[in-house]
């Protein structure tokens, strides 16, 4: 089987590829910047922009399926620059794919796309999207994965997979934020309490070959959208100084009042707008909103129609990551308050 990463030499993407040139396929890591990790462990790396429809169609020419996990994230940006990666892009994808007769296209969406603001506890693929989103990146993914769920048909079969926070060695979002936001010694979370559920990286990335089989067999998938976690729901403050401590970084986590950060992410990101400041500001609403809700999910559908399990548990991908770090592997529950 021959299969196209985009964004394939990326964190979630560079483990799909892993994971399929251990069974064998033949992998073409798609991507903008060169990503001689895969590159030497037997992917071929091309490199292009999913704008560029020549480049992207010619890589993607005798391959039978393609995951498409390229895609601009972000808490802070245009709205144009995310809706021309994320909506643009995967309708090139999209369009390629039926250009060259590829029958398969697993997509890799977020669960920011039902994230309305408030606790989700518990919710599976019925949540609907909210009427307004509070950042471009949930809102051109919302938009992508209708588009992608909506081109299932006979001769193309689509997926998508939400996973959530994914976290692992090589980690370029999640951890280096709260490395960044900790390094006083002190953190501060509006929703310490909170539960929420990750997705440790090499989970996230069998959860993408489970459904690519799948949608290859009885395709019970196709046309659909899939919550994946490692199904360990745990308060917000706990796995995130599980993290930290595996990174080498202990500190203190602190609660402040929700509506506080809401509204100082709020106040945070107009004055960024209206001065025109460079960079991010500090907190947005989306973040603070983000931070202050409790957001897990019911992985039961992932479970029944392609046999999705979290093979590593929080705990083992927590070792992973110390031992990355060259640092003594945590345990998170001693992170309890």
């Amino acid at each position: 089987m021959k299969v196209l990463v985009t964004g394939g030499g990326g964190f979630l993407g560079s483990a799909i590829c892993r994971q399929l040139l251990a069974r064998g396929a033949d992998v073409v890591a798609f991507q903008r910047s060169p990503a001689p990790a895969i590159e030497a462990i037997g992917a071929r790396v091309v490199s292009g922009d999913l704008q560029d429809m020549a480049c992207l169609t010619e890589a993607m020419s005798g391959c039978d399926a393609v995951v498409h996990t390229a895609g601009k994230a972000g808490v802070w940006g245009a709205y144009e620059d995310y809706y021309r990666v994320n909506v643009l892009g995967t309708e090139n994808v999209i369009s390629a794919c039926r250009s060259v007769a590829v029958r398969t296209l697993v997509y890799t969406s977020s669960p920011s796309v039902v994230h309305g603001g408030g606790d989700i506890e518990g919710g599976d693929e019925s949540l609907p999207y909210p009427a307004e989103f509070h950042s471009p990146y949930p809102a051109t993914k919302a938009l992508a994965e209708q588009l992608a769920m909506a081109a299932s048909n006979d001769s193309l079969h689509t997926t998508g997979i939400r996973p959530h926070l994914v976290w692992g060695p090589g980690d370029p979002h999640l951890l280096p934020r709260l490395l960044e936001r900790s390094s006083g010694g002190v953190l501060k979370l509006p929703g310490r309490d909170k539960l929420i559920d990750t997705i440790f990286v090499e989970n996230a990335a069998q959860a993408h070959l489970l459904a690519l089989d799948e949608l290859r067999g009885q395709a019970r998938c196709a046309g659909k959208t899939y919550f994946v976690s490692n199904d360990q729901p745990l308060p917000q403050g706990e796995i995130i100084a599980g993290l930290l401590a595996a990174a080498g970084r202990e500190c203190e986590i602190r609660t402040v009042p929700p509506g506080l950060a809401i509204a100082l992410g709020t106040i945070l990101q107009s004055g960024w707008k209206i001065f025109g400041r460079s960079g991010e500001p500090p907190l947005t609403r989306w973040s603070a909103e983000q931070l202050s809700t409790a957001h897990w999910y019911d992985i039961s559908a992932a479970k029944r129609d392609f046999g999705y399990g979290a093979g590593i548990s929080i705990k083992q991908g927590l070792e992973t990551l110390a031992e990355h770090f060259g640092v003594t592997a945590p345990d998170p529950s001693a992170h309890r308050a």
